[in-house]
């Protein structure tokens, strides 16, 4: 396949790419049957009944990727009709073009352009997950580092605040520091929070925000005190976690994040220096 003839047949599907106004992505059918080479919608039909088996075999719900609307179109002389036609998320689109004729230099394209779009939609959550676990990781860090802070201010030295943290630890996995180190095959000189989960980085520093807050509040100036404030927190903590089916001792440990910030770096160089070679960019309305 050329590469104008590429170009111009992404064109084409960008431009009639649309959105719900809750932001979801869609194809009209009607639009599609012409970009994928059919002439004819009762022949379209057919491949689209193919996509809707396809859809409910994989386990997904029909109803979600495939909706029957009216739309009104000119028929001459002023006059205008309602047809059927059916919104089709990128999945559905992604089906039919899997179930169209191949011999059809439209259909072949779109079999790789929907499964190109597809994985770059699972590379861009995958993505924004690794990034947001960076971001709880970074948030911990400052807050520890207040807390730390309150600790030296309140009871004048902050050498108490690694057995504070321990202790905490303890509270919300109900198993030392070092026990989870060793489940979790965290390296002797990394911290533990270095492999945990998103989930439990945002549990740790929310129990700790709660410690700083009434560290303060209460004026609190032993570490017997501020130790036992941590430890209620991070055991309610626990038990909300308990309560919605998450055992914070037995979730994985997570990738280490020193190679997550890594590859996100590098990521983010090969990007603003590297073009798209396929001319293929994310669909836009």
């Amino acid at each position: 396949m050329k590469h104008e003839t590429i170009i111009a047949l992404t064109d084409n599907f960008e431009a009639h790419a649309q959105e719900t106004e809750g932001g979801i992505e869609y194809w009209l059918a009607r639009d599609v049957q012409h970009l994928l080479g059919y002439s004819e919608w009762r022949n379209f039909i057919l491949v689209i009944s193919k996509a809707k088996t396809a859809c409910e075999v994989s386990g997904h719900n029909v109803l979600d990727h495939f909706v029957d609307v009216n739309k009104m179109v000119d028929i001459g002389s002023g006059s205008r009709r309602a047809i059927d036609d059916i919104m089709l998320t990128r999945y559905a689109a992604y089906l039919i073009a899997q179930n169209g004729d191949p011999k059809k230099e439209p259909i072949a394209f779109a079999q790789t352009y929907f499964a190109i779009q597809t994985r770059k939609a699972e590379l861009i959550e995958q993505r924004l997950l690794e990034a947001e676990r960076v971001s709880a990781r970074n948030k911990l860090t400052m807050t520890e580092k207040e807390l730390s802070s309150v600790i030296y201010q309140q009871t004048g030295g902050n050498k108490n605040f690694g057995l504070i943290r321990s202790k905490g630890d303890q509270a919300l996995f109900n198993k030392s520091t070092q026990a989870m180190k060793s489940h979790w095959k965290v390296p002797s000189n990394r911290p533990l929070a270095d492999f945990a989960p998103t989930i439990i980085l945002k549990a740790k520093d929310f129990a700790t925000e709660i410690t700083i807050h009434n560290a303060r509040e209460n004026e609190l100036t032993t570490e017997t005190a501020i130790s036992k404030e941590h430890i209620t927190n991070n055991k309610a903590v626990r038990t909300t976690l308990l309560q919605r089916g998450i055992r914070p001792e037995r979730l994985p440990a997570a990738e280490d994040l020193k190679k997550v910030e890594r590859r996100l770096a590098s990521e983010d160089k090969k990007m603003s220096k590297k073009p798209d070679t396929l001319g293929i960019e994310g669909i836009e309305e």
